[in-house]
């Protein structure tokens, strides 16, 4: 799976996904080939599409994107 394809599989689904999700979520529900989420690739979707992690249950994070009127804040 390309980066790209990556990108637009994950915004897509978070698009839907107004309470957003974990990575084992997106993960599981969109059959991702990866254990854990790139680092690198993560930088890149906070910057390019607004890609927000915040602290979930225990020691989780709920991925979301930005709404266009919610200041930015990662982890």
């Amino acid at each position: 799976m390309s980066y790209v394809e990556f990108k637009t599989t994950l915004q897509r689904h978070l698009e839907k996904c107004s309470g957003g999700a974990t990575w084992s979520e997106l993960r599981d529900t969109l059959k991702l080939p990866y254990d854990r989420p790139c680092p690198e690739w993560t930088r890149r979707l906070e910057k390019e599409i607004g890609l927000v992690r915040h602290k979930g249950d225990g020691r989780s994070l709920r991925w979301t994107l930005q709404s266009p009127s919610t200041p930015e804040s990662h982890v």
